[in-house]
């Protein structure tokens, strides 16, 4: 695979290029994840999907990769979005939403990050190297701020921390937002700190003694902005220098433009070359609101609950949709463009998944049966160039209508042939494997790893995990507790469980 490319659009430059890893043929890339006061909806999803895509596409073409997604759990201001901290954080804001439901605002976090992974499990995501979350790098978020702060990048006032866009000559060059006067605009409506010095700056560390979540800072107890937690965890896991960041187009302003001008400010270099963002999902050509009735969560479409009205009739009454349709349909509208979710989309999905599902039983059949007839060459030789096609149209900026289209041929041969011999059968059962390796969309990785015994992928993150347990042990027994302490919270970052026992350490991964 080594004479493959990927090609992606890179909103930095606003054309598609040819990604170049900064190491060779190992892709480093960071991808925003959700802020869990209320469950990920479809949109969200298509947006952490565009992520998965360009892992498994990688991998697909041989190199290794390293891929961080994170969880904010603290500091993303409802007024964000218009560079104002006057907002209240929406971890807060939904606590009192959800009234007595929770005891505290860290019970609530936990019950959403948790449905997020059965949702993105149930969607057949990989998931990241490592998933950090923002509590748990307060610290090294501080550390960031105080450095801004004694570089000339960021100023204090009685209200919170704030980075200078004025220190920032680029600033502006990934959205093209680069005037003053119209972000000033944008606030005449809305309470700002009299103590700001630019209507562009923005907050990176926010004073509130009485927030449920704080940490003491030179300045006051408080808690961080949105912005700073992704910068310093992208490289606190990636490095100073990484290949690519992505997320939904609704980031690129502000919260990845600020992103930049804090990584390049922190580094004194530029960060990242390739910015990736997916475009709005409507629903059934209107924009998804609750107002409307058409706003989904993964969880309304795959497992409604009887009483929620929103959901369709046919919808409930089947019980929910197969989670893979949900996936293919939002494989069916490339990334970069919007997409319009639709029911006959989601059906017309469900089919295509079946005949995936109905070939993958013949084929099964087919082995049991131990026929020895030869291989013909036509069916070989079709499913190669199916798989080629595929490949080729993931590796063209994920091309998914492409690929899903070069993929459906693969499935008529099969269909086509008459009676499968154990050879030909093995054939297609390969190439399913590859299929599903690429597109995820024929059968859950679970299902896989039960189905085998286990996944090359499993295998190399068990051998990770061992050489961070032994690392973490000859950390201990040289007394360096700090460094062996640090491991035990990347392990838990992986969701690896270490147990320390008089025989020795073992882990296992942590329930849902």
């Amino acid at each position: 695979m080594a004479d493959r490319t990927l090609r992606l659009y890179n909103t930095l430059t606003r054309t598609t290029e040819t990604v170049e890893p900064q190491e060779e043929e190992h892709l480093r890339f960071y991808s925003c994840g959700p802020t869990v006061y209320n469950y990920a909806h479809i949109g969200n999803f298509r947006s952490f999907l565009t992520a998965d895509l360009i892992l498994r596409t990688a991998r697909a073409i041989g190199w290794k990769t390293t891929y961080v997604s994170n969880i904010t759990d603290v500091g993303h201001l409802t007024q964000d979005d218009l560079m104002d901290p006057s907002g209240e954080d929406r971890m807060a804001q939904a606590l009192e939403r959800e009234g007595e439901r929770f005891a505290n605002i860290y019970d609530l976090a936990r019950y959403y990050s948790d449905a997020l992974l059965r949702d993105w499990h149930a969607l057949n995501l990989r998931d990241p190297d490592v998933r950090p979350r923002a509590t748990e790098h307060v610290t090294d978020q501080l550390e960031a701020v105080i450095k801004l702060v004694d570089s000339g990048h960021a100023y204090v006032t009685d209200k919170g921390v704030y980075f200078s866009v004025e220190t920032a000559p680029d600033y502006g060059k990934l959205s093209g937002n680069r005037e003053a006067e119209q972000l000033q605009a944008t606030e005449r409506d809305i309470v700002e700190d009299e103590g700001k010095r630019d209507p562009r700056d923005f907050a990176l560390w926010k004073l509130d003694e009485n927030h449920l979540m704080k940490w003491h800072s030179p300045w006051g107890w408080g808690y961080p902005g949105w912005h700073i937690e992704c910068s310093v965890m992208g490289m606190r896991y990636l490095g100073d220098q990484f290949d690519l960041h992505a997320g939904g187009e609704d980031l690129i302003f502000p919260h990845h433009e600020c992103e930049v001008a804090q990584n390049e400010a922190l580094a004194g270099h530029e960060v990242i070359p390739y910015w990736v963002h997916t475009r709005f999902l409507q629903v059934e050509g209107e924009k998804m609101s609750k107002s409307k009735g058409n706003f989904y969560t993964v969880r309304d479409l795959i497992a409604p609950d009887p009483d929620d009205e929103h959901v369709p009739d046919a919808i409930r009454q089947q019980g929910g949709v197969d989670p893979l349709a949900l996936r293919y349909t939002l494989l069916s509208g490339q990334y970069r463009k919007p997409f319009n979710f639709t029911l006959k989309t989601l059906r017309d999905s469900a089919q295509a998944v079946k005949r995936y599902r109905d070939v993958q039983a013949r084929l099964d059949e087919a082995l049991d049966s131990a026929s020895g007839a030869a291989a013909s060459f036509g069916l070989a030789e079709s499913l190669r160039e199916s798989y080629e096609e595929v490949l080729d149209a993931m590796c063209d900026d994920l091309n998914t209508p492409g690929a899903l289209a070069a993929a459906l041929k693969g499935v008529k041969a099969i269909e086509k042939a008459d009676a499968l011999s154990t050879a030909e059968a093995r054939t297609a059962t390969e190439w399913l494997h590859d299929i599903n390796d690429l597109l995820g969309i024929v059968e859950p990785e679970h299902a896989v790893a039960e189905r085998t015994g286990g996944s090359d992928e499993d295998d190399a993150f068990a051998e990770r995990v061992e050489s961070l347990v032994q690392e973490r042990a000859d950390a201990r027994s040289a007394g360096d507790y700090d460094r062996a302490d640090a491991i035990r919270d990347q392990l838990d970052e992986m969701g690896v469980e270490v147990k320390d026992n008089p025989d020795g350490t073992t882990w296992e991964r942590k329930g849902l």
